[in-house]
């Protein structure tokens, strides 16, 4: 099993802990290149695992067959969650059938903190990048949208310290802040991520035309529009790396195009954002609260086996929907290699699952960075 680094075991309450966005799924066509641009623009290089596998536990998901899969799970050190870059093997994974607008179901971006957002929007133009002009959020905050090769869309956003910065390597950005998720009912939405995830804080409502909406194919459109964070800083293990995170919902009220699933008639895993994935501790409870909620567990991979590796990383991991079908995961993490050369893993069941885990641990991920990942 290898060296483990170990600490004081902790009580756990019958309240999950959540400790913040672990990671958000982006389905590719190529693992490795998409990789290559993720480390260059959004400096992910810290890599937990990079696995080619059968992706059993998702048949739900994938047409109830098994589907071949090459994940890397990589992550920023200077703050945020994570990427989980996916890539399907046995078969070219495919685009949606019709081009993806504001207000269609699921996740419509993905929001990237940013130290100097100015920056980080004149590199990208320098780059050749597809960017779009810079706007300003409800609460003042400056920020434009970028593609990256598979038409993915990221919002980088400027964040100061209140989003918790963690490592300082110099780089123009940190990880995932949160999302844009487009739902059938706000409301419903808005009840969904605030008991099931704690975004209780309301950070603005707004209804009506907006531009970086309207110049992304819906001029004249009507939305709703809310922004929710969490008044309570995340707690346990990974929690100050991860920081906090927000949700944006956004509701269409009058496209006069049809409003579609993103993964419409398409498998988990193919191109698009797949999933919002929280680091968490006490899975039961948690399981218990989505029933509870009316949002069960799909998926839980307790029933394949106590503990799941993806890679050199263990742990366990379920999934339910908001209500416009939207995937959340949930991933309690038991183990994450530090040093594989010499054999040495992280056990966080050995950690107060109440307390972040002391720094200087999580810092050793930085003996996980890649300049380069094989094809």
């Amino acid at each position: 099993m290898g060296n483990t680094v170990t600490g004081n075991s902790g009580s756990m309450s019958g309240t999950p802990i959540i400790s913040g966005i672990q990671q958000i799924g982006i389905g590719v066509h190529d693992v490795a290149s998409a990789w290559r641009w993720y480390n260059e623009f959004f400096g992910v290089d810290a890599i937990i695992f990079d696995e080619k596998a059968r992706a059993t536990c998702m048949m739900p998901y994938t047409g109830w067959q098994p589907c071949n899969r090459r994940a890397v799970l990589a992550i920023n050190l200077q703050g945020g969650g994570g990427f989980e870059i996916w890539q399907h093997r046995d078969f070219i994974p495919r685009e949606p059938e019709f081009k993806v607008l504001p207000g269609d179901y699921g996740i419509y971006a993905c929001k990237i903190k940013c130290k100097d957002v100015t920056a980080a929007h004149k590199l990208y133009i320098e780059k050749g990048l597809d960017v779009t002009e810079m706007y300003r959020d409800a609460v003042g905050r400056d920020y434009f949208y970028v593609k990256d090769p598979d038409g993915n869309l990221f919002q980088l956003l400027q964040v100061g310290e209140e989003g918790a910065w963690f490592a300082k390597q110099g780089k123009l950005t940190g990880g995932v802040f949160g999302a844009v998720i487009g739902c059938a009912d706000i409301e419903k939405a808005v009840a969904f991520y605030r008991d099931m995830l704690g975004y209780d804080r309301v950070c603005s409502r707004e209804e009506g035309q907006f531009k970086d909406l309207s110049q992304q194919g819906t001029p004249g459109c009507n939305f709703k529009r809310v922004l929710l964070s969490h008044t309570k800083a995340r707690t346990g293990g990974f929690s100050r790396l991860l920081g906090p995170s927000e949700i944006e919902l956004i509701q269409a009220l009058d496209r006069p195009t049809p409003v579609h699933k993103i993964f419409e008639n398409r498998f988990w895993g193919e191109v698009g954002f797949i999933q919002i994935c929280y680091d968490i501790r006490g899975m039961a409870a948690l399981r218990d609260r989505g029933k509870a909620l009316g949002a069960p567990f799909k998926v839980d991979s307790i029933y394949e086996s106590p503990e799941f590796a993806m890679g050199d990383a263990s742990g366990h991991f379920a999934y339910n929907e908001d209500p416009s079908g939207t995937l959340i995961e949930y991933v309690e993490t038991y183990r994450v290699p530090i040093m594989k050369k010499w054999n040495l893993f992280l056990d966080l069941r050995r950690f107060d699952a109440n307390k972040p885990l002391p720094d200087w641990i999580v810092k050793a991920l930085r003996f996980t960075r890649k300049k380069s990942i094989p094809d």
